[in-house]
């Protein structure tokens, strides 16, 4: 947390010191009413408000899961069985966002969102027999504040400070081929919630020319405290880099670079056997991502639908180095409606 904090201070006294004293106008400010004026989708807090502005929005995401790894090594069953009884083989999670951003002033945008997921797993035991799982339920509920530290010369930089409220649960349970006809907890990717309560600290600036326009924003997610079950998920980097240019007055594409770094989970559940499966064991978990992404923006200019933005946008993998032995990432596909409104 201290690194993540150093590096905004950095990077936001820089990026200040850095820009010229310009007129305040219009048509010198960093503008969302861009079909670029937005980061790729799956980038959230990326944009504040004017005065008196709302905006509501709803995403899609799944994410697609297969193929056993260990560090950056593909691994297979086998090597699963030697110290597991069960080894995953694909998970799919679905994810329904709702979020509320409304401005009280130019200089703070508030934001909350709030989510639903449906997580669906396939598994092996070593005998060979299948089976699946499945969990649905309420995330965990976010709530945020943007600052906005200066927009002038097409420049914008804002800081990001919000609070996690643990709303998702931390207590799915299944019938199990293994458990005798009895539900039993699930292991810790089938949960719908952390249990615990999270500060999150944000730094984005973005840039626009009349045909381009380009972001950066760094993230860091910390846990605070042990869950009821004496475990907190890892913390959670993340630095996302985009370029978008106009296609049209409407529609803009975009590339995304990403880098993320989570970290494994903290304590364990006293609920779960760690030589069961290998998503129970919190040797399993956290690691290093490098990701790559292409979305596409298309926003309605005129008429009564004025505001009103369609996006989406394709992520897969360029690297992944696993903590043990995980189900990699395959990709994830991310759909979205903003409306902006005063």
């Amino acid at each position: 947390m201290k690194n993540i904090l150093i590096a905004m201070l950095c990077i936001a006294t820089t990026i200040t010191f850095a820009q010229e004293e310009h007129p305040k106008s219009d048509s010198n400010l960093w503008s969302s009413g861009r079909p670029d004026g937005h980061a790729p989708i799956s980038v959230m807090g990326d944009h504040v408000h004017h005065k008196g502005e709302f905006m509501v929005s709803y995403r899609f995401m799944t994410m697609d899961m297969r193929q056993l790894r260990e560090g950056t090594d593909d691994v297979t069953n086998a090597d699963a069985f030697i110290n597991y009884t069960v080894a995953p083989q694909d998970m799919i999670m679905n994810m329904h966002m709702l979020g509320l951003m409304y401005a009280p002033s130019d200089k703070i945008t508030l934001m909350v969102m709030a989510n639903y997921l449906e997580n669906d797993m396939n598994l092996q035991m070593g005998n060979g027999n299948e089976f699946s799982t499945n969990t649905n339920g309420l995330g965990d509920v976010s709530v945020n504040a943007l600052y906005g530290i200066f927009n002038k010369n097409k420049k914008a930089l804002h800081a990001q400070i919000g609070v996690s409220i643990p709303t998702g649960s931390i207590e799915e349970k299944s019938v199990l081929p293994t458990s005798m006809d009895n539900a039993v907890q699930l292991p810790y990717p089938m949960q719908t919630g952390t249990g615990s309560f999270g500060a999150k600290l944000g730094l984005t600036y973005l840039a626009q020319c009349d045909k381009f326009s380009w972001g950066h924003q760094l993230t860091g997610m910390v846990n605070i405290n042990d869950n009821d079950q004496d475990y907190k998920f890892g913390n959670r980097y993340n630095f996302n880099n985009w370029v978008a240019v106009k296609a049209s007055g409407n529609l803009s594409a975009s590339i995304r670079l990403e880098g993320v770094l989570v970290d494994k989970i903290d304590g364990a559940s006293d609920l779960l056997n760690p030589m069961m499966v290998t998503t129970a064991d919190t040797v399993n978990s956290g690691g290093t991502y490098i990701n790559s992404g292409f979305g596409l923006n298309y926003l309605v200019v005129n008429g009564g639908l004025k505001g009103l933005r369609f996006a989406a946008e394709y992520t897969t993998p360029l690297y992944q180095d696993l903590n043990g032995i995980q189900l990699k990432q395959n990709y994830n596909l991310t759909f979205g409606l903003q409306y902006a409104f005063h």
